[in-house]
């Protein structure tokens, strides 16, 4: 019987999963299973929350992961929630350090690593032995846009930090390119299939030649015909939406006074997009800053909007209305309209936001999105009428207007969709169980 002692990692931007070698005794030889990483579920949120107060131990400041992360932020725990920390990967950000309360600070780095020993801790207390070392861990085709350095920094930071928790063989394999493997599994003949894996943070895509007779070759290369991405997915979404509903009633894109003999001017926009990035968040609650935008209220033509942005900065309340953000989009994935409570800020505030508003404010993204998938295509020197079948991955392929949109793109081929959250995982697990177990 093959050794368990290997799991692969798909560590995402939103959310992550892992695959370990099936243990069941009827698992025909190669099989994987996912991990239940929180009870009934086989996926788990990508966030940390630090505690402020609580002592320190050897893994260093208490925290919570996952959903009992997200749990913790949203009960008002005082501390420090952090999300998408995949997009940090290629940036200077991952060797600095970011004060998570209590007077103390933590790299990202050590974020970073830290979560992926929560995953292996629980790859090994789902059956995986003391001693494992081996991992096939997921990425994205690009984790940085057209800067090859940055993108090479992106996967060897990635990769020190799964040396960092215990796992002595790295290996890595495209998340698109897993999910062909997933799909693989239930086609009868030989296709052509671009996967679309539209996360949290990037958006690939990967032409791959499959089917039965190839499943069992360790070696696919040629069986590639291309991939291409764009930094460009769901995290993008949250802001744009929060940047077209929220953030206006906050001032974004409004006018300052008029002032003799000059146009209004439009008001300084650095601090929205701040707050509507994840990451940055934080940096907008610094004393100097806040000071800096509450000396801005005569930039201001309606005093309302500064005093609601200042509300925002002074009370920390950036990541709930970036986690409202993230609901709308969702709420409007499928079609219609709905609220978004803004009471928190002001009493009784509230902004609608429709599916045609979310089209608008994400039309730009949707288009460069569709546009890599024809790239990826031409790359290969096809035409779109040859592709066979088109394989939905990641959590923003729940976006309708998005996946309608990809699918004109490619008129004659089959649309099908993967789990959303679990097919790069069970991919990367196939993959793993071929790579690991010829090494035997």
């Amino acid at each position: 019987m093959m050794s368990p002692s290997f799991c692969a990692i798909d560590f995402g931007t939103s959310n992550s999963a892992i695959a370990i070698p099936s243990s069941a005794p009827d698992a025909p030889p190669g099989s994987t299973r996912l991990v239940e990483l929180e009870p009934g579920q086989l996926t788990m949120p990508t966030a940390v929350f630090y505690y402020a107060e609580g002592p320190h131990d050897a893994d260093g400041p208490p925290r919570a992961f996952g959903r009992a992360a997200l749990a913790a932020y949203v009960e008002g725990v005082e501390g420090r929630l952090m999300r998408s920390m995949k997009s940090i990967l290629g940036s200077s950000l991952i060797e600095q350090s970011t004060d998570v309360g209590g007077g103390r600070g933590v790299r990202y780095f050590d974020m970073l690593a830290g979560y992926l020993k929560r995953l292996r801790r629980q790859a090994q207390a789902a059956g995986a032995p003391e001693d494992l070392h081996r991992v096939v861990l997921g990425r994205p085709v690009f984790f940085v846009d057209e800067e090859p350095a940055r993108d090479a920094a992106a996967q060897a930071s990635l990769e020190a930090a799964a040396h960092a928790v215990g796992f002595s063989e790295v290996h890595f394999q495209y998340e698109p390119i897993a999910a062909a493997f997933d799909y693989e599994r239930q086609t009868t003949r030989e296709r052509l299939v671009l996967v679309a894996d539209i996360g949290g943070g990037t958006s690939d895509f990967s032409l791959v030649r499959v089917g039965p007779e190839r499943m069992a070759r360790l070696d696919r290369r040629d069986d590639i015909l291309a991939n291409h991405g764009v930094h460009i997915a769901g995290t993008d979404f949250d802001r744009h939406i929060e940047l077209a509903s929220i953030l206006r009633e906050l001032g974004y894109r409004s006018l300052g006074p008029e002032r003799p003999g000059q146009p209004a001017r439009e008001v300084p926009s650095g601090i929205y997009f701040d707050l509507a990035t994840w990451h940055l968040i934080n940096t907008v609650y610094s004393p100097q800053r806040v000071a800096e935008l509450r000396g801005m209220r005569s930039f201001y033509g309606n005093p309302q909007h500064h005093a609601r942005l200042m509300t925002v900065l002074e009370d920390h309340l950036g990541h709930e209305l970036a986690g409202r953000a993230e609901d709308a989009k969702i709420a409007v994935s499928g079609g219609g309209s709905t609220e978004i409570d803004l009471g928190l800020v002001e009493s009784g505030l509230r902004v609608s936001l429709g599916e045609s508003q979310a089209l608008e404010a994400l039309d730009s993204d949707v288009e460069r999105i569709v546009q890599a998938g024809r790239d990826t295509v031409r790359q290969a020197g096809l035409r779109a009428d040859q592709v066979d079948a088109l394989y939905f991955t990641g959590g923003s392929t729940g976006l309708r207007l998005l996946a309608e949109r990809i699918a004109a793109a490619f008129p004659a081929a089959e649309a099908v969709r993967g789990d959303r959250f679990a097919s790069v995982a069970t991919g990367l697990g196939l993959h793993a169980a071929r790579l690991f177990g010829a090494a035997r």
